[in-house]
């Protein structure tokens, strides 16, 4: 996971005030589904004005731009924090554009400036039977074949985590770790799916400066931390190995219960290049083990699947789009074969050890492929 998460929602045609409690404005004969208009949002560093908060339901267009001198992020959330849709690493002065299945029901977009903390957020309601029963039948094998593949990746990831455990709570660090990496693999391919719960990533996949306040800190980041800075065990990190396969069990046991549309495949597959940009790119994921590289792989694998899965219907909306996309996951997966050591438990070089020259070239690859990635979920929602 992020230490920081990043996602904002777009620029207000109009002006609106900003309300005292929550900083967030509205103006609210905005259209906003299924080609009747768009819902602008646009974030500062100290408010989030949506230009409206009731809306057709379907398949909605949220226009992002930031406005703030920060960083920031836009989810929409279901009740319970369970996420919609979100959008990631929205910089000062630009835009990003976001195309979401929404069902009947309330709401809550939230920008997150500084990528951090509950964000600021403003309620919104979707109404009416949202989008079309009839829509392209091969968008809803897709979606079937992306839900089986998300319960196999948590039903593999158990196994290769049971290992890792098994070796913390025996005080064997070597083993631990060999296998810390290769047990993080299923997770990290389907981690949007996992976010969109919304308690089950903070409890495994949280690094120390993405805790908020009062947060103890669990998961494979800590026992990472152990392992390679501490260089110990604690009786502790034995406790914190047998919580983490509880945690991950339960989310073998919930991701069938995910709630899966084409586009969110397709902005879940922009949501794994934004991990990359935001954390393995940057070293910041694995910042002790040096293990990024096998992460980076992993989240273009999930990404590349719900492309593939998405791609018939994508390439007959929007062909220019799909042989681009084709080209770009062509060129990142050859460039992290340059950096493959066959040595290494995990497959790949010590990211500590790719040069700024290289990191360079990866972060220019990744870039290259989530522009046109962003566009997917728009293709994919007039597939009917």
């Amino acid at each position: 996971m992020r230490a920081l998460r990043s996602t904002t929602v777009a620029a207000v045609a109009v002006a609106a005030t900003l309300t005292a409690v929550s900083g967030c404005a509205q103006k609210s004969d905005a259209k906003g589904a299924d080609g009747k208009g768009v819902i602008e949002v646009t974030a500062t560093d100290t408010g989030c004005e949506v230009s409206a908060t009731s809306f057709p339901a379907g398949h909605v267009q949220f226009s992002v731009r930031n406005k703030g001198s920060k960083v920031t992020e836009v989810y929409v959330y279901a009740p319970g924090d369970r996420i919609v849709t979100e959008r990631e690493n929205i910089g000062p002065g630009t835009k990003a554009e976001i195309t979401a299945e929404i069902k009947a029901g309330t709401y809550e977009v939230a920008c997150k400036p500084g990528m951090k903390g509950d964000g600021i957020r403003q309620k919104v309601t979707a109404s009416g039977k949202g989008a079309p029963a009839a829509r392209d039948p091969r968008l809803d094998a897709a979606v079937a074949a992306y839900r089986k593949y998300v319960q196999e990746q948590a039903d593999q990831t158990l196994p290769a985590a049971r290992k890792f455990a098994d070796a913390v709570k025996a005080g064997d660090v070597a083993a631990a770790q060999r296998t810390y990496a290769l047990s993080r693999v299923g997770w990290e391919r389907t981690e949007p799916v996992a976010e969109s719960f919304g308690d089950i990533d903070p409890k495994v996949d949280v690094r120390a400066d993405g805790l908020e306040d009062g947060q103890k800190w669990t998961g494979w980041h800590r026992l990472e931390k152990s392992l390679w800075e501490e260089k110990k065990i604690s009786e502790d990190d034995k406790k914190l190995a047998a919580q983490l396969i509880t945690d991950l069990e339960d989310w073998q046991k919930r991701v069938g219960t995910a709630e899966i549309t084409p586009t969110s495949m397709a902005n879940g597959a922009k949501e794994l290049l934004d991990e990359v940009a935001t954390g393995k790119v940057t070293g910041e994921e694995e910042r002790y083990s040096h293990t990024d590289l096998l992460d980076f792989q992993a989240n273009v694998e999930g990404a590349q699947h719900a492309y593939e899965l998405l791609k018939p219907v994508a390439a007959k909306n929007d062909p220019a789009l799909a042989k681009e996309l084709d080209k770009q996951f062509a060129a990142i997966r050859a460039q992290l074969d340059k950096h493959r050591d066959s040595e290494s438990a995990d497959g790949f070089a010590s990211y500590d050890t790719v040069g700024k020259d290289a990191r360079k070239e990866l972060s220019d690859g990744v870039n290259a492929l989530a522009e046109p990635l962003s566009k997917l979920a728009a293709a994919v929602a007039t597939g009917k």
